[in-house]
């Protein structure tokens, strides 16, 4: 092993050992771009410090868990997984996320209402509730996608996947879509010719 100072290795500041720069997390604040105690000391005190806080607050302290190398439990799901099924967090004391890849993409999806609409995914729920569990255009289809007027963001209803896309192909035009009814409805919207060249649809 080559010894700290020289480009893959460093110092812990903690255990005094010279280790290589893979087991720091990173640092952006420090020159090198590393902490400056490694991951194995950032994680104990990362544990102690937990323990200290749920006794002060007289809370149970969960054990730590028979962990296999090579594996991680997960505090969302309480399963432990091979570190293939966790994403990568380079400032983490261990290099991997707090959440397994399948707790994160089920967070993802919870907060993505948040995000896109302004509303909780308990708003939506009560949203598609308020509806009877159907879209609000076709009343057949089971309501499913969220609807907001792109100008002001507000949100609509819920809508089934097909409705949705058609608001979208119209361009949330409201005189477009009455024309569109009314031309299914057999009444045509046919242009009149009122000078060479030039047309105009009725009113």
């Amino acid at each position: 092993m080559e010894l700290a100072g020289e480009p893959d290795a460093k110092r812990c500041r903690k255990c005094k050992r010279d280790l290589p720069v893979a087991a720091f997390a990173r640092d952006k604040n420090r020159r090198d771009g590393l902490q400056v105690d490694c991951r194995k000391c950032v994680a104990e005190y990362s544990a102690a410090h937990y323990r200290r806080r749920r006794e002060a607050l007289g809370k149970p302290v969960r054990e730590k868990a028979d962990v296999p190398v090579g594996h991680k439990l997960c505090r969302a799901c309480g399963e432990v997984k091979p570190h293939g099924e966790w994403h990568r967090n380079a400032t983490a004391s261990d290099g991997l996320s707090t959440r397994c890849n399948a707790c994160r993409a089920e967070r993802g999806r919870q907060d993505h209402p948040k995000r896109q609409y302004g509303i909780t995914e308990a708003e939506r729920d009560e949203l598609i509730a308020s509806q009877r569990g159907l879209c609000c255009i076709c009343l057949s289809a089971p309501a499913a996608h969220v609807d907001h007027c792109h100008k002001t963001g507000r949100v609509r209803g819920v809508l089934c996947f097909s409705c949705n896309a058609a608001l979208g192909q119209f361009k949330d035009r409201p005189d477009a879509i009455r024309r569109a009814a009314a031309y299914v409805e057999g009444n045509a919207w046919k242009p009149t010719l009122v000078a060479p060249g030039v047309y105009q649809l009725p009113s």
